[in-house]
């Protein structure tokens, strides 16, 4: 255990405190157990660091974070390493990666259960279904999701200008004055399109050059590491994946053809339904269905988007289609806090009320003028006007 804890107080130590995720201050730090899951480098693990940093004397023996893919896990079990830290003081335990560990549900919970006064937080891979998971951690977790970098979170960790968050009613409302005030500010139009690039992963400031390699990187690590830790799968399965994943990224949005594609990749149309759903829990695909839904069941979606615009950069480079870019853009920021669904008449609606077509500044009303509560999102302007607004303040949403 002391090569955990002195691994640990040096990743503590060289934390850097200047900026935090919108997620940390929205989570209950003082519940028993805590689950935070996200896809890969959207900043779980240095939200760690940065709560015990910010809350626990250098040195403390009465926390401790491990991450379960570390070597020492090949030897040392999890249920005698919190026996061992409560034997010795230890009243906070942060397990990172904890999909990467065999049988981690049922050891958490038995953790949870031996020592009360423990207080546990753990992180994992989006896939992870832990109300499905062998032992029922999801009465006693609560349970969070960690995304990408918002717009707004971009804005303040990029220029240091920080946007209040806004709810979609506000946005709505008072779009007008909401975009004078910051375009006092910032240059709004030159920050997005930097975002659009290369704003989703905070990763991107330590290497802004080989960026789009590094997302490409993490998507290989999804399907090659996570999502074999995380379900049953053989090598020839997720060659299978990343064929399906392929021919989506070059024709996105998608309008699938289900048995078609299941032809394609050469499997059973149930078995693409599976992988197209765990896609879609990893955080590498969007699926725009007729009503949105908190869990995705097998059902067709309408239409497939990448699911986030440096996704579509780092596939296609300069050669990214703009009018997809700009409905990845609304689609994977607005479903972060509000439910997006595919509508007949219009791109998108929200929360089964509000229409939205998305275009550019030329975009008409003809496909909302005989709607009601219907609106335009539109690219590369700053300030809106009555139901027209500007694309980029939906990025201000979380």
């Amino acid at each position: 255990m002391e090569t955990l804890f002195s691994r640990f107080y040096y990743l503590v130590e060289n934390t850097d405190l200047t900026y935090t995720r919108y997620l940390y201050h929205q989570i209950n730090w003082n519940n028993r157990l805590i689950g935070i899951v996200g896809s890969r480098g959207v900043g779980k693990t240095t939200m760690l660091f940065q709560y015990i940093k910010q809350n626990y004397p250098t040195g403390s023996t009465e926390v401790l974070y491990v991450s379960l893919d570390h070597i020492w896990f090949t030897t040392g079990s999890l249920w005698d390493l919190a026996v061992d830290f409560h034997n010795h003081g230890g009243k906070r335990l942060f397990l990172d990666e904890v999909h990467k560990y065999p049988d981690w549900s049922q050891v958490i919970k038995n953790i949870y259960d031996s020592f009360p006064e423990m207080k546990i937080v753990f992180t994992g891979s989006s896939i992870l279904e832990i109300h499905k998971a062998k032992a029922d951690l999801s009465r006693r977790a609560a349970t969070y999701v960690l995304h990408g970098l918002s717009f707004r979170e971009f804005i303040d960790y990029e220029y240091g200008i920080k946007i209040n968050q806004l709810s979609l009613s506000d946005l709505l409302e008072k779009h007008v004055e909401i975009s004078l005030e910051i375009n006092k500010q910032i240059k709004p139009l030159v920050a997005f399109n930097e975002f659009l690039r290369y704003g989703y992963f905070p990763y991107y400031k330590e290497d802004k050059q080989i960026y789009h390699f590094r997302v490409l990187e993490t998507i290989n690590a999804i399907i090659d590491i996570d999502l074999p830790a995380s379900q049953s799968m053989e090598h020839a399965t997720l060659i299978k994946i990343k064929k399906l994943l392929s021919i989506i990224s070059s024709i996105v949005p998608f309008t699938p053809n289900i048995t078609k594609l299941a032809s394609q990749i050469e499997v059973t149309r149930p078995a693409l339904m599976n992988f197209l759903i765990l896609l879609h829990n990893a955080h590498v695909l969007l699926l725009l269905d007729k009503k949105a839904n908190g869990i995705k069941k097998l059902v067709k979606p309408e239409k497939i988007y990448l699911a986030n615009t440096n996704y579509s950069y780092a596939f296609s480079g300069n050669n990214a289609d703009i009018g997809n870019v700009r409905e990845t853009f609304f689609f994977s920021q607005v479903q972060v806090t509000n439910s997006v669904s595919y509508s007949d008449e219009t791109d998108f609606i929200v929360d089964n009320l509000y229409h939205f077509e998305i275009g550019g500044k030329d975009k008409t009303e003809r496909q909302i003028q005989n709607l009601k509560n219907a609106y335009l999102a539109k690219d590369n302007i700053e300030t809106g006007w009555g139901n027209h607004i500007p694309l980029w303040m939906f990025g201000l949403m979380y």
